[in-house]
């Protein structure tokens, strides 16, 4: 039986639960249960702390993880990246007072505050630079004002948490993280992973377009297959309307609005666009 790690907190579970339950698996009911047996799917989930993922998987103590870039990087455990998942995506960067440092060369010196010491102990020696790192468990922002530290370095999205903070970021993204799914490092393929693997990559592919149909007449075929070319060829069936013919295609979710529009200006018709549930390519 697979045994796979999940979140047990926060949008990374949430997002997990979603993905999972839309790949087929039984997911728990009660949040409180540390673990979930899908014994028709042959695979077991155990619920974690996000930041102890990376070290279970890396010691062989389970085989797949769902975890963030960012914490696996962090852990510096035995494991490594097979697939990005498409959800959890972050940034981090470094922040200091305005004015304060220019770039990342000038936080040489000086104590940059963070929960994310692994991350940046190996950037900053990446970089050439020698700086105090501060371990902080939770939000940093007010770190600086407490004089706690020179800099910060944490995650960020709009960075309107930074500037209320009395911040501004420096220099080019410590990291780009996002979800990912990590095995142990070394250990091979575990058994049943490449059906678990291959169930996330439908529902991925599945979320990333939808089914579109629609009927056209058999002299604008060639330029509305060109504007919906799928993701090998798409289906063309005869109508009973003598010269007319249905068109189905996969498309990509955020251009169906104007591949509809333009297919309508070539004389498309019945135009139908629908959810794909999964799929295997």
């Amino acid at each position: 039986m697979l045994r796979i790690a999940v979140p047990n907190k926060g949008s990374l579970s949430t997002a997990a639960a979603e993905l999972l339950g839309e790949a087929g698996y039984a997911q728990r009911r009660d949040n409180r249960s540390l673990t979930q047996e899908d014994p028709s799917n042959g695979v077991e989930f155990f619920y974690l702390r996000p930041r102890d993922i990376a070290v279970y998987v890396g010691e062989g103590t389970l085989d797949v993880g769902i975890t963030g870039r960012d914490l696996l990087l962090d852990s510096r455990a035995s494991a490594e990246e097979v697939m990005e998942l498409g959800f959890g995506e972050s940034t981090m960067c470094f922040g200091a007072p305005p004015g304060a440092v220019e770039s990342v060369a000038d936080l040489a010196g000086h104590r940059i505050a963070t929960s994310y010491a692994g991350v940046v102990e190996d950037h900053l020696a990446a970089k050439g630079v020698e700086a105090t790192v501060v371990r902080l468990d939770g939000a940093v922002e007010s770190a600086v004002r407490l004089g706690v530290a020179d800099a910060i370095a944490d995650v960020v999205s709009t960075g309107t948490t930074l500037r209320q903070a009395g911040l501004e970021t420096v220099g080019e993204p410590i990291l780009e993280s996002a979800a990912v799914l990590v095995t142990r490092e070394g250990a091979g393929t575990p058994d049943g992973f490449d059906i678990f693997e291959r169930r996330l990559q439908g529902v991925m592919v599945a979320r990333r377009y939808v089914m579109m149909d629609y009927d056209i007449q058999l002299e604008q075929v060639e330029e509305a297959v060109a504007l919906t070319p799928g993701i090998e060829s798409p289906t063309v069936s005869p109508l009973h309307r003598e010269g007319w013919v249905a068109v189905r295609s996969m498309v990509p979710r955020d251009q169906a609005q104007q591949v509809m529009d333009q297919l309508w200006a070539l004389g498309a018709r019945g135009t139908l666009v629908t959810d794909i549930v999964a799929c295997r390519l």
